[in-house]
């Protein structure tokens, strides 16, 4: 199993240079899709704007970003109806693993891993909707209803029995965790506890001159962190009375020789994660 975490670091302000909720809702839901085709553990949210209080901006990327990647069978149960995702139709279906296409009992197997939320209490432990046509039923009794889970068919017989299980455990990629970060950039990444710290910049070492280097390093907890529409991350840590190359291990440009005269966040964000997943798969 592979035991890297990679994490990405987006700005706030990632959704400033897009005023209508529909094209924010649309930007987000591109984010999602990269982070997921690439297998990202998770997506750090973070406040790049000291002068201005962007909590609410933090909320509504998380929002978004946890919708998309919550199973279709669980979003009615785990999400009360929001204007914020009044276009959540419009995103992506990721189509990752923990979000299968069948609902039908007869298709599940002993064995198969499915996330879950905990609908009741029984005699013989707990209700939990696991996607199919039958609650299924877990005889741990550690969890609250409401709760999201992942678990595990043990049992197939009258009825469809599970097991609690740590995500961590699940061999196949099982979608990214989201976090809004209080800290800066620059913070987060020194005190984050990460053995490898990658900022991305126009003005960084060509990715293919350092690749070696970062190869070297590759495994453990990743930081891959990404500036703002306007500001790029050099300009955000100085906020903090910082340089960013005292901050990541490697500042990289990704992009070389661009033909266009800027490169989109997201845009960044996904040739970003392509080129790191083609040198370390």
């Amino acid at each position: 199993m592979d035991k890297r975490k990679i994490s990405i670091a987006i700005p706030a302000s990632i959704i400033s240079d897009t005023p209508h909720l529909r094209e924010k809702t649309s930007k987000i839901g591109l984010i999602a899709r990269s982070a997921s085709i690439f297998r990202v553990d998770e997506i750090i949210v973070y406040p790049d704007n000291v002068k201005a209080d962007q909590q609410r901006d933090q909320e509504f990327i998380a929002l978004l970003l946890r919708y998309l990647e919550t199973p279709q069978y669980l979003r009615k149960t785990l999400f009360r109806l929001d204007p914020d995702l009044q276009y959540a139709g419009i995103m992506p279906p990721l189509r990752t693993p923990h979000h299968p296409l069948s609902g039908k009992t007869k298709h599940l197997k002993v064995g198969e891993y499915r996330e879950g939320v905990v609908l009741l209490e029984r005699k013989d432990g707990l209700a939990v909707d696991i996607g199919v046509q039958q609650p299924a039923l877990l005889r741990q009794r550690q969890f609250s209803v409401g709760e999201r889970l992942t678990t595990q068919v043990i049992n197939i017989g009258e009825a469809v029995e599970v097991q609690a299980v740590s995500r961590e455990f699940v061999p196949q990629y099982w979608g990214y965790q989201v976090c809004v970060e209080k800290r800066p950039f620059g913070q987060l990444a020194m005190d984050g506890g990460f053995s490898l710290k990658i900022a991305t910049a126009r003005v960084g070492d060509d990715f293919r001159s350092v690749v070696t280097e970062i190869g070297r390093l590759w495994g453990g907890n990743i930081l891959v962190g990404f500036g703002a529409p306007s500001r790029g991350l050099h300009e955000i840590v100085k906020d903090e009375g910082l340089e960013l190359t005292s901050i990541a291990d490697f500042i990289v440009n990704t992009v070389p020789n661009q033909g266009t005269a800027t490169v989109r966040a997201e845009e960044a964000l996904l040739a970003t994660l392509a080129v790191l997943n083609v040198y370390f798969p």
